[in-house]
């Protein structure tokens, strides 16, 4: 995922109440981490494929993971964001409900003040 879709994916996830975090996965390679109830993190489109999936983790060990989103490859943002509100994480392999969640309070951006300047001005 290209680093400024991923940043706007994970401040919307945040206005949501949903706990998510810009992850670096290597050079030039961006994903985004949600932190999940029980110590679990699904780490989302860190690979660097077209298409939305995400690997469900505890401790560094795989523990379930959400199969590539079919037609995906043309989400809008808005779009990814509503499939990663709407997943559900309690199997190993993930579904995503039907409706999503009602939202809840909203979390601060990641960053705070010094956001621009810890990240280089590479956005607006």
């Amino acid at each position: 995922m290209e680093e400024n879709k991923a940043r706007r994916v994970v401040d919307a996830l945040r206005e949501l109440g949903t706990d998510a975090h810009l992850a670096h996965v290597g050079v030039y390679q961006f994903g985004i981490t949600v932190k999940l109830v029980d110590g679990r993190e699904a780490v989302w489109d860190s690979d660097d494929t077209a298409t939305l999936e995400a690997q469900v983790m505890r401790n560094g060990m795989l523990v379930g993971f959400v199969p590539d989103i079919e037609g995906s490859d043309a989400f809008t943002e808005e779009q990814v964001i509503d499939a990663i509100v709407r997943t559900d994480y309690d199997a190993p392999i993930a579904t995503r409900k039907m409706t999503a969640p009602t939202p809840a309070p909203a979390l601060a951006k990641e960053g705070g003040l010094f956001r621009r300047f810890r990240d280089g001005f590479r956005y607006k």
